[in-house]
Order: structure tokens, then sequence, then C-alpha cells
């Protein structure tokens, strides 16, 4: 068991190792806070779109395009149920868990509701799961239209503009372009040179979406105070890698067994967001929506710090719930 488990700790070390690197950018002034914003836009509006091209147009998935429905669906409803089981926990237990205010509530069930879906995964599906990744993109696509809807009606009322920037936002634009591109035959009268450009930018995604991850968590790790945030900690790491887990396992078998749509790639898409900590991007949203953002440090920081341990752990149970 360990040695089957060796490689995908490996793997994990390897992906917060890069993490830790931006972070030592940060430290040492080679990554500053005023070149974020222009790197940040960078890898969403130009490597990652690049990434998921290649991704689509080169695989021998889309050419099923009637079954890409259902990843985005599914990326949607699990991640919306995530919002709803944070939002009542928050509500229902919030004063004696340390949220007691609606602040507080609302930053905590955005916050575990959501987990880190592109950073993480993306490398260990590339490198563990290679047919899964495209599943894993369009997976994607539905865990943003939920974050930006749904998530946004959690941190601050409901929003019609979430939609909007959801449905117009690059990523998601690239994979319906390349989608239908691939789903007509149209990809076949892309130029070699532009494909080859293409593949080398998505190379740089990854890797950039790390270091800015890491320098991001370094400064906020400075600003949060840690005294008298033991619950909250336990119960983030309950809720977003223990008890929201099992849900994910759970329903995808229900699924498996009533339809025909929880493939092997869906499954192996499962097991990695089954075992990833809270995303990062939310402290961002809380910050823009005054909420409370040490709760949001609290939780994002903890489960990334138990995610080192805990991400290997949950892929090694979800390749023995699917058998895979």
């Amino acid at each position: 068991m360990l040695s089957d488990l060796w490689p995908i700790i490996s793997s994990v070390l390897g992906v917060f190792l890069v993490i830790g690197i931006g972070a030592l950018c940060r430290q040492t002034g080679w990554l500053t806070r005023a070149a974020d914003q222009s790197l940040a836009n960078l890898t969403a509006k130009v490597l990652l779109p690049a990434l998921f091209a290649n991704r689509i147009l080169t695989s021998d998935q889309m050419s099923q395009f009637a079954t890409a429905w259902f990843p985005p669906v599914f990326g949607f409803g699990t991640t919306a149920l995530g919002f709803l089981i944070g939002y009542l926990i928050a509500r229902f237990l919030g004063h004696w868990i340390g949220l007691d205010s609606d602040s507080k509530q609302r930053t905590f069930a955005l916050c575990v509701g959501i987990c880190n879906y592109g950073y993480i995964p993306l490398p260990l599906a590339q490198r563990f799961y290679p047919d899964a990744e495209v599943d894993l993109i369009l997976h994607n696509v539905g865990v943003d239209m939920a974050l930006w809807s749904i998530g946004i009606a959690v941190i601050g009322g409901a929003s019609g503009s979430g939609w909007r920037r959801a449905v117009l936002s690059a990523p998601v634009v690239t994979v319906i372009v390349a989608g239908l591109m691939r789903r007509f035959g149209l990809e076949q009268w892309i130029p070699d040179s532009c494909m080859s450009a293409i593949e080398m930018l998505g190379n740089c995604a990854i890797p950039m979406g790390l270091l800015l991850s890491g320098a991001i968590i370094i400064d906020y790790l400075k600003e949060t105070t840690w005294s008298g945030s033991a619950r909250v900690v336990c119960w983030a790491i309950g809720i977003r890698q223990g008890l929201l887990p099992l849900l994910l396992l759970a329903i995808a078998t229900v699924i498996a067994n009533l339809s025909n749509q929880m493939t092997l790639d869906m499954k192996q898409v499962v097991m990695l967001e089954a075992a990833m900590p809270a995303a990062v991007f939310p402290i961002v949203l809380v910050r823009l929506y005054g909420r409370d953002t040490s709760t949001a440090l609290r939780v994002v920081l903890s489960t990334s710090i138990a995610g080192i341990l805990l991400v290997p752990v949950w892929l090694g149970i979800g390749k023995w719930w699917f058998g895979v």
C-alpha cells in the first residue's frame, strides 16, 4: 500500500514545494506585490486558456462531445452542496465554533465550501491520470459557475454580475470555443506553429499559478493571528477534508450505480477533487466584500497545511473506494 502511495506523496510534496518557492520568492523580493495583478491576469487570461485549449483540441475524449455536459454539471452541483453545508453549519453552530457574527459565518461558508480545484489537482492529473485531465477541466467550468453565482450570494448577497463574469471568463470561453472546434473537426485547420505556441504557453500555467499562490499565502500568513482559532481550524479541516470528501465519494458511487455517466476518468476527477484543501482565491472575494479576512485565512491556511498529509491519504482512499 505504501509503495502505491509513495509516488502520490512525492508528487504532492513537489506541488507544495513549488508553492514554497513562490513564498521564498516573495520573502526575497524577487516576486513583488506590484507584479501580482499583472501575473495573475497573464495566468488567468493567457496561460490557463492555452492549457485548456491544448488539452481539448488534442484529446480523443472530445470526440464524444455529447457526454461533455456531465463534468461541469457535477462540478456545479457538488460545489453548491459544499456552500450549502458550510453555510448551514456556520449558521446553526457558528456561535459554538467561534463564528459569532454574520460576516464570519458567511466567510467560513464560502471558504470551506470550495476546494482548490485548479493549481493542485491539475498537475496531479497530468502526472497520474492524464486521460482524466479534460474531464477535470470541464468539471472546473461548473465549479467556476458555482463560485460566481452561489458563492457570491453566500459572501455578499445575490448578484447577477457573477453569472456574467463566470460565463465570460477567458478559461470558460476557451473551453466552449475549443470544444465546438473539436466537435466540428475545425482543429485540423489550426497551423502546427499555432498549436506549438499554445502548448508552450499552456505548460507555463501551473508553475506560474503555484508560485503566485505561494506568494499570496505567505503574505496572508503574516497578517493573521491564530490565538483562539482552534475550533474554527478543527471544524474547517473536519468539513473540508473529512465530511465533504466522504459525501463526494458517496454521491459519485450512487451516480455510478444509477447511470453510465460516472466513467473511469470522472471517478479519477472525483478522487482528485475530494482530496483537495480549500481554495486560495475566496480570500480575495472576502476582502472585496468586506467580510472577515481572519476567518478566511484560518480556513485556507489550515486546510492547505493539513493537505500536505491529507491529500495523499484521500487519494489513497479514493483509489481503494473506486477500485482504480
